[in-house]
């Protein structure tokens, strides 16, 4: 990493005054990007300016959800809202149904965004403009965002959301359009390098117990009793691993940062079983992939579409034990689509308001650098 690596460019001078009544502006502040070790590589704090590039009173802001769904979109969404119309002044927002097929001007759908049309949002999952997978054409959606005069785009989504968001903005650059194209990081796995956590995560982890609760009592009531449930996690387990810790009855966790051979998963439930007499099994949906035969596709997105380890790691142990004639009963739970489409918990909700509220540093950035390095 170098300094330049975090460098936050802008399209221009702020010369603006905000009419936004604030305790605290944020002027020069910086904060080492390790704090185990410092160095001279620091990361600019988000919060309010007292000056902006922008006029409100004439500025059009627009914003799109892309990728999976995750509890907080829709909170993300009405708090941006709320800010930009009240805190700031500005008065035309719009919103572009599914992702970037909404910068798309063939296909493009889109809604008014105002504080009554937002209002109730943050009661419900999923998101009000809907979502989709890959990319569009850039220089068609740069094109589509200078014809309808918006002067700042908030792309709410994961990581082909944001590498999308960042052709845009050096497409933008390169034609020097004054247009800010602003990331908002959504994974409801929390694999986002440089962030403490993102919103979603505790959503996932509290309904997740749920699920935990019902495998564990199903497999303490019949003899040789496995519950096994697959939680959210393509490339990290903190899903997984908090949701275990949380619910202290998990016996065997598997996630994608530690591998494991199938000898070595069927001994140890064997073992359980013969002296606990029952299991309780959770794996991330993104373990094990090197143990499941399944030819190497990608989806819309770029994104590897996996294997299913619940159901091959169900059909493992219960060949094995079938194999054996050890009495066994596996119970097999996935709630993953049933967490990603709720509500978002407090501790979200909070998350999301100050995150879209944090955002508005940004109004007179190009692009965020930040983001290369997820």
């Amino acid at each position: 990493m170098v300094a330049q690596d975090f460098k936050i460019q802008t399209l221009g001078e702020a010369k603006i005054k905000t009419s936004l009544e604030s305790v605290k502006f944020i002027d020069k502040e910086e904060i080492y990007w390790d704090v185990i070790t410092p160095s001279n590589i620091t990361l600019e704090c988000a919060g309010p300016r007292k000056m902006i590039f922008f006029e409100p009173s004439t500025t059009k802001a627009a914003i799109i959800t892309c990728g999976g769904l995750c509890p907080g979109m829709n909170d993300v969404i009405r708090a941006l809202v709320m800010a930009l119309h009240y805190r700031y002044g500005v008065r035309d927002v719009v919103g572009y149904k599914f992702g970037y097929e909404g910068l798309n001007p063939e296909i493009s759908q889109s809604m008014v965004l105002t504080p009554e049309v937002v209002k109730n949002l943050h009661l419900f999952g999923g998101t009000i403009l809907g979502t989709s997978r890959g990319p569009q054409d850039t220089k068609v959606m740069v094109k589509f965002l200078h014809d309808n005069n918006v002067k700042i785009l908030f792309c709410i989504g994961g990581d082909g959301t944001l590498k999308g968001a960042q052709v845009m903005a050096n497409e933008i650059a390169t034609q020097g359009l004054g247009i800010a194209i602003v990331g908002v990081p959504k994974t409801i796995d929390n694999d986002l390098l440089y962030m403490q956590k993102t919103f979603g995560f505790e959503t996932a982890v509290s309904m997740a117990q749920v699920a935990l609760n019902s495998a564990h009592t199903e497999a303490l009531s019949a003899r040789g009793g496995i519950g096994i449930v697959k939680l959210m996690g393509r490339e990290s387990g903190f899903i997984s691993l908090y949701s275990s810790v949380a619910s202290s009855e998990v016996n065997l966790l598997l996630i994608p940062e530690v591998p494991f051979t199938w000898k070595k998963v069927i001994e140890y439930v064997e073992s359980r079983l013969t002296h606990r007499g029952h299991c309780l099994i959770v794996v991330a949906e993104g373990a094990g992939q090197e143990l499941c035969e399944q030819a190497v596709t990608y989806d819309k997105s770029g994104n590897r579409v996996l294997a299913d380890i619940g159901i091959l790691l169900k059909k493992q142990l219960s060949n094995h034990f079938t194999s054996k004639n050890i009495e066994h009963t596996i119970k097999y739970i996935d709630p993953s689509y049933t967490i990603r489409s709720a509500p978002a918990e407090p501790a979200d909700k909070v998350f999301a308001i100050e995150l879209a509220q944090m955002l508005f540093m940004l109004e007179c950035l190009e692009e965020l650098q930040l983001f290369q390095a997820w």
